[in-house]
């Protein structure tokens, strides 16, 4: 285990057995000014966090003593971990791994292997959750788009998009939280409500559109669990 002490700086508990893979992470994430918290299994990394209350816990699936999921479990099940940031390590295309992830509460996943500079783009991406910074701004601008909340307008590269109203109200909605998972009950009672009833193909229906204007490059479906923005 390892242990880098710095009240000023942002904690990641980085939980996995491959002694390589926690080597690469923990080199690149500490390069870029985080603080590191290691351990190579479950129940060692509870005790961890419960010692160092870090802002994002990465969880690898397989691992002995705890695994992965019943480690986001029990975490899960504690008020203090209630908020925190948890994402899990699972190799390409397990959908299945991904979906009992967040199944248990798992804020997102990285995939492995990763390449050094895509791994620091997605914890990037998972932190900006903290505080709900996104979620209260007015205006916001990713890459070559600008979301106006208060005027319902869309601009990439400067160039005005017109979107419906719950084209709109969608778009805002993974955008307010880049790279969290929006579940589909989660879209549509946020979106349309409780009380509205609409076609199980609503939602597809309205991503596609959004799409067509945007590109397909920014909103990606996980399969059997909802829709994220992809920054």
């Amino acid at each position: 285990m390892n242990y880098r002490m710095n009240p000023d700086k942002i904690k990641i508990l980085l939980v996995d057995d491959e002694p390589d893979i926690v080597e690469f992470m923990e080199y690149n994430l500490v390069k870029e000014g985080y603080e590191v918290i290691t351990s190579n299994n479950g129940a060692d990394a509870i005790k961890l966090a419960e010692q160092n209350k870090p802002q994002l816990i990465i969880l690898d699936i397989m691992m002995p003593v705890m695994d992965g999921i019943e480690t986001c479990r029990v975490l899960r099940s504690k008020s203090e971990f209630q908020n925190t940031l948890i994402a899990f390590l699972t190799a390409r295309n397990e959908d299945y791994s991904q979906i009992a992830g967040f199944d248990v509460g798992a804020d997102d996943y990285i995939n492995k292997p990763i390449k050094p500079r895509v791994l620091v783009s997605r914890i990037r991406a998972i932190l900006r959750r903290l505080n709900g910074q996104a979620k209260e701004e007015n205006l916001v601008r990713i890459g070559d788009l600008e979301i106006d909340r208060e005027q319902y307008n869309v601009r990439k590269n400067g160039k005005d998009l017109t979107l419906p109203r719950k084209e709109f109200e969608l778009l805002s909605l993974l955008i307010s939280k880049p790279g969290k998972v929006f579940t589909r009950d989660e879209i549509m009672n946020r979106i349309w409500g409780n009380d509205i009833i609409v076609g199980d193909r609503t939602i597809d229906v309205h991503i596609r559109k959004i799409r067509e204007k945007l590109g397909d490059e920014y909103i990606k479906t996980i399969k059997g669990v909802g829709y994220k923005f992809d920054s």
